[in-house]
């Protein structure tokens, strides 16, 4: 019996190893057989293909949400909250998501549902500083009060660039027509966002170098470099006029943004990124977002062809005035 239970003992002992071993080693495996992402024509990782970032999660948490992961109950919360927030501030005809929106469910990031892309700081906000939150302020004042001209006006409602900062940097997501395509060369890589049909080019190489600072393109000066797997890209010489950025995030003359384009899978591509300046932000925040590869065809946004809502908005403004003069007692 005594050698009976020894010889048992000898056997849970030798199994435990095994399985220690065994558990080291799929461990090692597993890391060692990490995503390869396929090599293009240029022997750069190919993140070619169209892809989306269609979602309900926004860039900041709303408020009523602490957790940036949820997960069973407070899933529906989650949901209700973020759709109350883009709701109160689209009251209008296309503003309700019976009506055309596409995004239904919340972000999923490392198989986790997110509340808010910003992982940093831990509540989900932008951390303004006062004279970041006052230039807050006068952009999204600006939208109620600026109608002398077009130049007043956003560049989405001049055709100009993408509603909800769709091309950014960083690339935010609309909740229509949320699709990317993007293309790439030896020395280039080019992004086309379905929304407003808009193309963003990041220049890529030991030799790539940032725009002198007094040219500031409406999406910024990108330069990018190859990290492993990783395409890491800077951007700077951003605008900082009135109407310069369709929100919600509003850059200053010094902000630098830092991207990082990750495929993790035959079917998904991580995208993070950091954004530091600090007249408009208290500390450099961090943030992540999912991208799935997609079987779609991206069509024409045709937005100048339909733009009938700029000679509506001048001339309602017009309208205001003459009625606001009629009014006003002659002396």
């Amino acid at each position: 019996m005594a050698d009976s239970k020894a010889w048992r003992g000898a056997a849970v002992a030798l199994g435990g190893a095994l399985a220690l071993a065994l558990t080291h080693a799929w461990a090692g495996g597993y890391h060692a057989r990490a995503y390869h992402t396929p090599r293009n024509a240029y022997g750069a990782p190919d993140l070619g293909g169209v892809w989306t970032n269609d979602s309900l999660t926004r860039l900041q948490r709303p408020d009523g949400v602490t957790a940036l992961v949820v997960s069973g109950p407070d899933v529906a919360d989650a949901r209700r909250r973020l759709r109350a927030v883009y709701e109160a501030s689209n009251d209008g005809v296309g503003g309700r998501e019976s009506e055309w929106w596409d995004a239904a469910a919340l972000g999923q990031v490392d198989g986790q549902l997110r509340t808010s892309w910003i992982v940093e700081p831990a509540d989900g906000k932008l951390p303004y500083t006062p004279q970041g939150q006052a230039l807050a302020d006068a952009h999204i004042k600006a939208q109620t009060t600026a109608f002398d001209g077009p130049e007043a006006r956003n560049p989405a409602e001049r055709c100009l660039l993408p509603s909800w900062g769709a091309i950014g940097p960083p690339i935010l997501n609309a909740p229509y027509n949320a699709n990317y395509e993007i293309v790439q060369t030896g020395d280039q890589l080019a992004i086309l966002s379905e929304n407003n049909s808009t193309v963003r080019t990041i220049r890529i190489g030991a030799h790539a170098a940032h725009l002198p600072p007094e040219i500031r393109p409406w999406t910024g000066d990108s330069v990018g470099r190859w990290a492993g797997e990783t395409l890491v890209v800077e951007t700077t010489n951003f605008r900082a006029d009135d109407a310069s950025r369709p929100g919600p995030f509003y850059p200053g003359l010094q902000t630098k943004v830092v991207e990082r384009f990750t495929r993790i899978s035959p079917t998904a591509l991580k995208y993070e990124f950091t954004v530091e300046d600090p007249t408009v932000f208290a500390r450099p925040w961090r943030a992540e977002m999912p991208f799935t590869r997609v079987k779609a065809t991206l069509y024409e946004f045709a937005c100048h062809e339909g733009n009938y809502s700029m000679t509506g908005i001048l001339g309602g403004a017009r309208a205001v005035e003459r009625a606001q003069a009629a009014a006003t007692p002659t002396k």
